[in-house]
């Protein structure tokens, strides 16, 4: 894991624990989701379309067996779902844009159930500067929420009521797969949220995007 992106996220995490603390842990969040939503942007200036959708690493095991187009899609759906539909208990940003039709994506889901030539070909049928798009208002929207918690609020767990939400809104692939995902979010409160797929879920498949281009250069 990149040195300056682990040691900011550690020193995040110990000062969301404590009040005295707390705005300090949502500074240096929204500093490490700076410096990556940085290397995220350096692909659309880089890359060539087509290497959006490579997929170097097909048989590995690990993040870097997919797509970068895949990688920034599930990022991004996972925090769209999170953000909204468990923590603020509002509209998702792929429904509410209309971003399913304008990426051109053919699910609705975090793309857990694909796998192999699945991604490829799901990849190149996305469009680039449409899924910058839902990335960019993703981020923005998902900061704002986070500018509204207190620190009492990060104790909140999913209520029975936004997990049948979830549930309902078939954003999660029944796949074994993907299936698991609704129990490990709804298992968490605020903070634990914060602390994945806010922050670290954003490290890993970065950096395994990084690991694509890098093969690819």
């Amino acid at each position: 894991m990149n040195k300056e992106w682990s040691e900011l996220n550690k020193q995040m995490q110990s000062q969301l624990k404590k009040r005295n603390t707390f705005e300090d842990g949502i500074a240096s969040l929204f500093r490490l989701r700076g410096e990556l939503m940085d290397t995220i942007n350096s692909f659309r200036k880089e890359l060539p379309r087509e290497q959006f959708s490579a997929i170097p690493f097909i048989n590995a095991d690990g993040y870097h067996s997919k797509t970068i187009a895949y990688s920034l899609w599930h990022i991004f759906r996972i925090e769209d779902i999170v953000a909204h539909t468990l923590i603020a208990g509002d509209e998702q940003i792929l429904f509410r844009g209309s971003y399913q039709q304008r990426i051109g994506s053919p699910i609705i889901t975090t793309g857990n159930e694909l796998v192999k030539q699945q991604i490829a070909d799901f990849s190149r049928q996305l469009d680039i500067d449409e899924l910058y798009a839902y990335i960019s208002e993703v981020g923005t929207g998902t900061e704002d929420i986070l500018r509204g918690l207190t620190f009492d609020m990060l104790k909140q767990k999913v209520s029975a009521e936004r997990r049948a939400k979830l549930i309902s809104l078939n954003v999660v692939s029944p796949d074994e797969s993907a299936a698991w995902l609704i129990d490990y979010w709804c298992g968490k409160d605020s903070r634990g949220l914060i602390q994945m797929p806010f922050s670290r879920h954003w490290i890993m498949h970065i950096e395994a995007c990084l690991r694509i281009r890098n093969n690819l250069k």
